[in-house]
């Protein structure tokens, strides 16, 4: 578990705080949302860079900015730390059942406040891209292992996920592990705006 915490924490402080919303009507946040949720981001991530030429993956809207490949493979890194993370650390961790109230409903707060690129910040040296993949399908091919990985892993775990926490920094506080796979998925999407934007650009290649 070298860095997984101090590396995730940068990421969590790149986005806005937010508190549990207890009062407005909220979805079922059980194994099947969390399935659903990450085969939805999974899907529109994938579809955002699926089918580009090498000079459309490869293009940069400016010098300081990434490319298509380069959002996709900090995506991919991450798949695999925030697995890490939870599967080896959070839920290694003593079960503490009594906490589970002190976190209930941040659910919506996760996935309305992670994808939002208001707030920017650089990512940890160890997620920067570095040209890792060689072409993109290889690239989703991991991202896809990955994801199924995790999906598998909710699916198995749910009710224990539950009782087993992990603190972000102030003022976000805990999350329990199923809460951290739901910022898991809710990082894939707030990249997938990144590609996104990218692709918008007006010096995006054409083909």
């Amino acid at each position: 578990m070298r860095k997984r915490l101090p590396l995730l924490l940068v990421l969590i402080i790149a986005c806005s705080a937010f508190a549990a919303d207890k009062t407005a009507a909220a979805p079922k946040y059980d194994a099947k949302f969390a399935e659903r949720y990450l085969k939805d981001t999974q899907k529109n991530f994938l579809d955002s860079f699926k089918g580009l030429s090498e000079a459309q993956l490869k293009f940069k809207p400016a010098p300081d900015r990434w490319s298509v490949m380069e959002v996709a493979e900090h995506v991919t890194k991450a798949e695999e730390l925030f697995n890490g993370m939870i599967t080896d650390k959070i839920m290694k961790s003593p079960a503490e059942p009594d906490k589970a109230a002190s976190v209930a409903g941040k659910e919506a707060g996760i996935m309305e406040k992670i994808p939002d690129r208001s707030v920017k910040a650089k990512a940890p040296e160890e997620l920067q891209p570095t040209g890792k993949w060689a072409s993109s399908e290889a690239l989703a091919k991991e991202f896809k292992e990955t994801r199924a990985k995790n999906i598998a892993y909710i699916k198995a775990n749910y009710d224990e996920m539950r009782k087993h926490f992990m603190d972000g920094p102030p003022p976000l506080g805990s999350f329990d592990a199923y809460q951290w796979m739901l910022f898991m998925g809710a990082h894939s999407k707030r990249h997938t705006a990144q590609i996104e934007e990218v692709k918008a650009d007006p010096n995006f290649p054409k083909k």
